[in-house]
């Protein structure tokens, strides 16, 4: 949203009857990494007994009021531009079923793991260079989905996502087809696909990647073409390790709806 974060909190929540402490101290070293890629200071923290280990961070920042991107400004005519692949969910149940390899697990870590601060940069330099950026969100919880519903119908207008463009994770698709789903995809895809409509081929498996909840998912940024070109280059130029593609634009339509088509034409 063009924030910039300068202090973090942890949140700890541990099982410390159950789990040996080591585990602990490893998970809050891998936060205190992951504060100083983002820039950030750890400045203490709040711990407390459960029986689920639990772990967060509270972040304060400061953004300029100019300069603040919410999911409500797409336009008609703009690029959408997503930042990661998509089916950390779909892959995750797969680990927990023990129906993946290792390399698997250590793909989607690597990706869960990926800060956002690299796009979120090249955004910056963007609208520095002059060009335009109207909207961003993250994915999370709702899936792409369902957090580009929610950029369409706060902008008023539709989506049109190019199946084809959409980068996945390999092995997403294959889990899906075996019926390793998530509940939260379920549930998502309950609420959300009266809002899509799939002209593309294998909606089925595809609708499913597009409402997978992700655990630590990408930027999806709507901005003019010439913008979304811009920021590709700079993050193509950069080392920025993951998947970024243009997944689709902004048409005139029903505020809220998405459509999926198979090839960009």
């Amino acid at each position: 949203m063009g924030g910039r974060p300068l202090l973090a909190m942890n949140i700890l929540a541990c099982p410390i009857k159950t789990m040996e402490t080591d585990i602990i101290r490893e998970v809050i070293k891998g936060g205190l990494s992951k504060v100083e890629e983002a820039g950030a200071l750890l400045v203490g923290g709040h711990s407390v007994e459960d029986e689920e280990l639990k772990y967060g961070l509270s972040i304060t920042g400061t953004v300029h009021p100019d300069q603040v991107l919410l999911n409500s400004g797409a336009k008609i005519g703009d690029r959408l531009i997503l930042t990661k692949p998509i089916g950390t969910g779909i892959l995750s149940t797969s680990i927990k079923g023990e129906l993946a390899d290792p390399a698997i697990e250590k793909q989607i870590t690597d990706i869960m793991a990926t800060l956002n601060r690299a796009p979120a940069d090249a955004v910056a330099r963007a609208r520095e260079e002059g060009h335009a950026v109207h909207a961003c969100t993250d994915i999370t919880g709702f899936g792409l989905l369902g957090h580009l519903h929610e950029m369409a119908l706060a902008s008023r207008v539709k989506a049109r996502l190019y199946a084809e463009n959409i980068p996945l994770i390999p092995g997403c698709i294959d889990f899906i087809n075996m019926g390793i789903i998530p509940e939260g995809a379920y549930s998502n895809r309950k609420f959300y696909s009266r809002w899509l409509s799939c002209k593309a081929d294998n909606c089925d498996s595809i609708e499913m990647a597009l409402v997978d909840p992700q655990t630590s998912g990408g930027l999806l940024i709507a901005a003019p073409p010439e913008a979304g070109s811009a920021i590709l280059q700079i993050l193509k130029e950069s080392d920025y390790p993951l998947a970024v593609a243009d997944i689709g634009e902004i048409v005139a339509g029903e505020a809220g709806t998405v459509e999926l088509l198979q090839e960009n034409e």
